[in-house]
């Protein structure tokens, strides 16, 4: 609505701030194609340099894999592991098919994440699993 009162600066500051805060890519493509040429490419850079500071891993991850831009996912995925939220696996089994091609590092530390099992306090299993690895053929109980 403002756009068609002639109030462009209004809008645009509206949607940078909504990318801003939320890396959603539709509001980044919006403020993008109503910039004039090479202020655009400015522009984008910024977003991307944004996008890759974001304290929050996965919605960061998530904008590059959606613009496409499959080496910052993939940089933030192994510079960042360990924030990686093993549980979110309808967001990571996506980004680890995405990246596995180009980038099997990133998207090997996606599916890892998801099989961490030290999530779940299981270190009694796992002891138990070695164990009864260890005792394989020895053992008459099943």
């Amino acid at each position: 609505m403002l756009d068609a009162l002639d109030r462009k600066d209004e809008p645009q500051a509206f949607r940078w701030r909504f990318f801003e805060s939320t890396l959603v890519s539709k509001y980044l493509r919006d403020f993008l194609k109503r910039l004039p040429d090479l202020v655009d490419i400015e522009a984008e850079e910024r977003a991307m340099d944004h996008a890759a500071a974001h304290p929050s891993l996965l919605p960061a991850i998530g904008f590059f894999l959606e613009w496409p831009s499959l080496e910052p996912a993939a940089r933030l995925m192994i510079c960042r592991d360990q924030e990686i939220n093993g549980d979110r696996y309808e967001f990571l089994v996506p980004a680890a098919e995405a990246l596995s091609e180009q980038f099997p590092l990133a998207a090997t530390l996606a599916l890892r994440a998801m099989m961490d099992l030290s999530r779940f306090g299981a270190a009694p299993l796992i002891a138990y699993c070695a164990l009864k690895e260890t005792n394989y053929g020895t053992n008459t109980d099943g």
